[in-house]
């Protein structure tokens, strides 16, 4: 098997990746994993370099701009997991994922697959329980959601015009 070396230069060729966060809707509680796009044929990078700039506390006397804050770079490396599973046997896999808080592999593996049994078995009581109804009490079901939402409108609604009353007569 013939090893594929990612070396600086290669890292250089590479178009630089533009690091995203997902747009939310007002009210909505922001996604904290930020995502990069890779095209259909290219390759996912195997490591990102991110720089963190920390103030000090310390100001500089900027005679143009006034004082500005002094700051210390450190750059970090985020590896991507896939690429140290292709290159690493697994007893030092588990050590690196241990050193950076994670679960050894078979384990969260173990243990992602009961979550995803559980899924599916709610999914399976759910679908089986609308298999069970039969499609009177559906009609029924659905009609008295309609209705409840309706009754929901209707008093959103009649609070909404007696707040503009109140303040038209202010």
């Amino acid at each position: 098997m013939k090893e594929k070396v990612c070396n600086h230069m290669d890292l250089r060729k590479r178009k630089i990746p533009t690091i995203l966060y997902e747009d939310t809707l007002p009210g909505e509680e922001q996604n904290p994993i930020p995502y990069i796009e890779v095209g259909k044929d290219e390759e996912s990078y195997p490591v990102l370099f991110i720089s963190e700039y920390r103030e000090t506390g310390e100001f500089e006397i900027d005679p143009e701009h006034g004082s500005s804050p002094v700051v210390e770079m450190d750059i970090h490396a985020y590896v991507n997991m896939n690429t140290l599973k292709e290159k690493l046997t697994p007893d030092i896999l588990d050590q690196v994922r241990v050193a950076i808080g994670m679960q050894p592999l078979q384990q969260a593996q173990q243990a992602g697959q009961k979550i995803i049994d559980n899924v599916n078995k709610n999914a399976e009581l759910h679908k089986q329980v609308l298999q069970d109804e039969n499609s009177d009490k559906r009609l029924q079901r659905t009609f008295a959601l309609g209705e409840d939402f309706r009754k929901k409108a209707n008093l959103f609604l009649e609070q909404e015009k007696s707040t503009e009353t109140e303040e038209e007569e202010k």
